[in-house]
């Protein structure tokens, strides 16, 4: 029995740096076609943004309103309002600003620190 215990703790370790270095370094997860709701935070702000630019572009609130409930089935207009707000609130680009503020109107999900860029365009 003495000579068992050393040995299975020696054989656990080897298991568990084999195992480590196998789904670490040799074949690490890699994730592709992600969900947008399964996206880091700075992730999703990236794709609200590149929907409202899309918006802007295209002129196609449908489209918008299908992607962006990707992230919010129920609303999808909130993370366009979140983040119009904080950035606003932490004086993000004007452009963005002005660009989700724009989705967020046609969307009628403006609040009344958004009302300053609804004039001019985005």
């Amino acid at each position: 029995m003495r000579r068992v215990l050393p040995l299975a703790l020696a054989g656990l370790a080897v298991g568990i740096a084999l195992g480590l270095l196998v789904g670490w370094v040799l074949w690490p997860v890699r994730y592709t076609n992600t969900a947008p709701a399964q996206l880091r935070q700075d992730y999703r702000t990236e794709y609200v943004l590149m929907v409202a630019a899309a918006y802007h572009v295209e002129g196609d609130l449908e489209a918008a309103r299908a992607r962006l409930a990707l992230l919010d089935p129920e609303q999808p207009a909130r993370p366009v309002r979140e983040l119009a707000e904080t950035l606003i609130a932490e004086g993000g680009r004007e452009t963005d600003i002005r660009t989700l503020v724009h989705l967020a109107e046609a969307m009628g999900a403006t609040t009344p620190s958004m009302l300053p860029y609804l004039g001019g365009t985005p």
